[in-house]
């Protein structure tokens, strides 16, 4: 099939779309199967279309905490349903980016290799990584990692970092993985913590923090929602019970909600163009992945959170990306690349250009390509890249234009929706939104955990979030 020819093929396919008609799987079957080699990965983007005829209208972005993609999803590359679904589909080149089969020296000198956690020990708290330290993502942490492997000395690990997890340990992932896109080079930000990461996602810079530092009052400077808001965009923070947005201070307050009134919401179909969803932070019954939280939790929170959404009146316009602020210290194969930033340095210590480490990522659409692996290279800031697009005019790709961006991230960031489909269209989930998820472990026992504290519990406890939003706050904790 030559270039006319796919794209006629493409104009047939999005007529169809453009009168309602839903594109199911065996119409997308069919039409892979008319597509020759390398060329069934090609396909018109959303991105092709004016913003607001791209069929995404609203965005729901739940941001989990300190996972590496191999640890999650590296499974992927070695499933044989799922890798020949995706050749049948787009060609025999079809596969993922990913490596579970690794190992690392020990500071002993021996050579340890990577491991599936929860078959690996006894006991009913294995699955949160009782015993064990918190694996080291912080900055130096991370540079250790990356230039003398997971279990260097300075990262601080020990061998819960070179746990993996299956297909069958993540049902919701699995099925969001085979139904949608996966994304298998999206690296956290920076090369560190929580709060610089969520900054990035939040305004395209962390002000310069290398460490989950605050400012008292809240970061003052411009973040992507002030710009949304003041463009008419609407935008809520659903926080479980510590609103990530309250990181900038009481200038975000108007924007939260609690997480009840996201499944309300969802179900009366008012949800806001752009939602952030946030998972519960602190035990008892933490949900966010960050060890030690049981990760049935965090599949249970991703299956009802998807799942409201994908039972609403919005979802057929919807886009919901669910994606991890860094990789926690977990084992990845990737090398973490360098990207332009208004802060790099070639000083490797000062550089902000340093993104993180692979973390997963899947985006969930009826417009998302079905079992697709997206090798595109993105970070946090291509959801800013995506929303910019599609709500304040920025262009869909390249850094051109005229001041449209918050900083040099992204305004060079490759744009979220790349792989999102304007000749696909099939609502349709494709699997049973309520998926049974085995009862999660209590707590680990003080004295049987090395534990890691939360920056946003920590903050909590310290009385930030109640010195800058104290009504915001009162009405979560009515609900928790």
């Amino acid at each position: 099939m030559d270039r006319r020819q796919f794209l006629r093929h493409s104009a047939q396919l999005a007529g169809a779309a453009a009168v309602g008609t839903t594109l199911g799987w065996n119409a997308v079957e069919a039409a892979a199967a008319n597509l020759d080699g390398h060329r069934r990965t090609k396909f018109r983007s959303v991105l092709d279309l004016p913003a607001a005829e791209s069929g995404i209208d609203t965005v729901v972005i739940v941001m989990m905490e300190n996972r590496s993609f191999d640890a999650y999803l590296g499974w992927l590359a070695h499933e044989p349903g799922y890798l020949a679904a995706g050749r049948r589909r787009y060609g025999k080149s079809f596969s993922v980016i990913g490596d579970q089969n690794l190992a690392y020296p020990a500071p002993d000198g021996s050579v340890i290799s990577t491991a599936h956690y929860p078959l690996r020990s006894a006991g009913p708290e294995i699955h949160r990584g009782c015993g064990h330290p918190d694996p080291g993502h912080g900055w130096d942490q991370g540079r250790a990692e990356r230039d003398h492997g997971f279990l260097d000395v300075a990262s601080g690990n020990d061998e819960f970092a070179l746990s993996t997890w299956r297909r069958n340990d993540l049902p919701v992932y699995r099925n969001l993985a085979e139904r949608f896109t996966v994304c298998d080079r999206w690296h956290a930000s920076l090369l560190g913590p929580t709060f610089p990461n969520r900054e990035y996602l939040m305004s395209a810079q962390s002000g310069g923090h290398k460490d989950n530092s605050l400012d008292p009052n809240g970061f003052q400077w411009e973040a992507l929602f002030d710009r949304l808001l003041a463009g008419g965009v609407s935008v809520h923070d659903y926080a479980s019970d510590l609103p990530q947005t309250l990181l900038f201070g009481s200038r975000a307050a108007p924007m939260v909600r609690t997480i009840t009134d996201y499944f309300d919401d969802c179900a009366a179909g008012t949800l806001p163009q752009v939602s952030y969803v946030d998972p519960k932070f602190a035990e008892p019954n933490e949900n966010d992945d960050h060890p030690l939280a049981d990760f049935r939790f965090g599949q249970a929170f991703i299956r009802d959170t998807f799942a409201a959404f994908a039972r609403s009146p919005q979802w057929a316009r919807g886009l919901f990306i669910v994606v991890y602020d860094e990789w926690g210290g977990f084992a990845d194969h990737v090398a973490p690349p360098v990207v332009p930033d208004a802060m790099a340095s070639p000083i490797d210590e000062e550089n902000f250009g340093q993104a993180g480490f692979r973390v997963p990522a899947i985006l969930a659409s009826p417009r998302a390509l079905p079992g697709f692996a997206d090798h595109t290279r993105y970070d946090h800031t291509s959801i800013l890249r995506l929303l910019e697009w599609r709500f304040l005019g920025a262009p869909p790709e390249g850094p051109g234009g005229n001041g449209w961006w918050l900083t040099t991230r992204d305004q060079y960031a490759n744009n979220a929706g790349r792989s999102l489909s304007a000749d696909v269209f099939d609502p349709d989930p494709g699997f049973d939104l309520d998926v049974h998820i085995d009862p999660g472990t209590p707590p680990c026992a003080p004295s049987g955990a090395v534990e890691g504290t939360h920056p946003m519990v920590l903050a909590r406890d310290r009385g930030f979030f109640e010195h800058v939003a104290p009504s915001a706050m009162r009405r979560i904790a009515a609900t928790v």
